[in-house]
């Protein structure tokens, strides 16, 4: 074990050690960080690998938490249409089935910048949890927030000062915790009795269906079934009384959490189950992994072609996912002149983690109007392009995965 991260043997939910190794990535530095300074940046390994006992997937280096989120972390929720329209949904249906009041308390870990508690704040009593300086937006727009890890200390102070809450969230969030013991802990301190814990986390099996191969990274610990889901959640004497499908990350599962016995168990749950396993079997496993292998292969024909006649490509979208994209397929500044971001996101003037790729505003693809723009963010790329192409952007595009395909103008 090193200072800065740690070899895991055993499941991250389950502890057992029999862990089968189903794909590796090679080396790679953590995504958020952005800076040139590339001599003195430290790459680990990112191999995924999925326990035959409670089918949880996860990585097998973690990477201490300061690293992979360190205080000027910079991803903002609300610059994302997706999410911003996810959390919309999300408080709406709380809103229709749990008929929140004004002293409810509703808990948001990993709040950010206060996107989701933005919906619920004029509907009940609101405060997000989050460790980066992004917090203190929420704070501006009048969001309680304490700028701290989640944790059963913490946890314990929150219930002492505020009461319990009647719903807990934690989007996106489940995936990052190094420790789950603690964090379940804490929520359950929290949570009332009857109280709800809602939980979004990326779902492995549209994960393996359109090679998104590009999601892991060091922020993602875990990659969730919900067989899995149901397995951490059952540790801590608690139901998953439903499970739904959502969009955002290239394909989520929300589940709902009560204390045992507390809400019916909906049809969604068992339906979902089955899926998964017919979805996840041996072979399927077998077949994401050769996949992976041939869709770097495409990429690097399809941009051979375009590299022959010199022609510009800039990329379009800097998120996590683009640094295993990048470095995985051998991609670097002599190919991607520079990788654009929408204007207000804290990543513009910064580089793709491990590279001399810089950042810019958005605004750069109508000046400069390369060839092509390379859709990064590719899971959203229907929404992308007629975006680029209404602000004027004439090239034409390249969407990388699931196998990489150009779209003329």
């Amino acid at each position: 074990m090193m200072n800065d991260s740690k070899v895991i043997k055993n499941c991250q939910i389950c502890g057992s050690v029999k862990l089968k190794s189903i794909l590796s990535l090679g080396y790679m530095p953590p995504p958020s960080d952005m800076h040139i300074n590339t001599a003195e940046m430290k790459s680990y390994p990112l191999h995924l690998v999925q326990c035959l006992e409670c089918s949880l997937f996860q990585l097998d280096c973690i990477v201490n938490r300061s690293i992979v989120f360190p205080k000027d972390f910079p991803y903002t929720s609300s610059t994302t249409k997706v999410l911003r329209d996810n959390f919309l949904e999300l408080f709406l249906n709380c809103q229709k089935r749990f008929q929140l009041n004004m002293n409810d308390l509703v808990i948001d870990i990993g709040s950010n910048d206060g996107n989701l508690l933005s919906f619920f704040k004029n509907h009940s009593r609101v405060l997000g949890v989050t460790p980066e300086d992004i917090g203190t937006i929420a704070i501006e727009k009048g969001i309680s927030t304490i700028l701290d890890f989640f944790s059963l200390k913490l946890a314990k102070k929150i219930r002492q000062k505020e009461g319990p809450a009647k719903i807990i969230t934690a989007t996106n969030v489940l995936a990052h915790v190094d420790d789950l013991e603690d964090f379940m802990s804490g929520v359950l301190e929290c949570l009332d009795e009857r109280g709800l814990f809602i939980a979004e986390s990326h779902w492995f099996l549209p994960l393996i269906e359109r090679l998104q191969y590009d999601t892991i990274y060091h922020e993602h610990l875990r990659f969730y079934t919900l067989k899995s889901l149901i397995s951490l959640m059952e540790r801590f004497d608690l139901d998953v009384f439903d499970a739904e499908k959502i969009k955002p990350h290239g394909g989520s599962l929300r589940i709902y959490v009560s204390r045992k016995g507390m809400m019916p168990i909906h049809g969604r749950v068992k339906k979902t189950l089955h899926e998964e396993d017919e979805c996840l079997s041996i072979e399927a496993l077998e077949s994401f992994r050769h996949k992976v292998l041939e869709s770097k292969c495409a990429l690097h024909v399809c941009l051979q072609k375009i590299i022959q006649r010199k022609a510009t490509i800039y990329g379009i979208g800097a998120a996590a996912r683009a640094t295993t994209l990048i470095h995985f397929t051998g991609l670097d500044h002599q190919l991607i002149d520079c990788v654009l971001e929408v204007k207000g996101s804290a990543k513009i003037g910064k580089y793709i983690p491990g590279t001399f790729i810089p950042v810019f505003d958005e605004d750069k693809l109508y000046r400069d109007q390369p060839q092509y723009a390379l859709i990064l963010s590719w899971h959203i790329a229907d929404t992308l392009i007629p975006i680029l192409k209404n602000r004027g952007f004439k090239g034409d595009f390249i969407v990388p995965l699931p196998y990489p395909k150009v779209i003329r103008q």
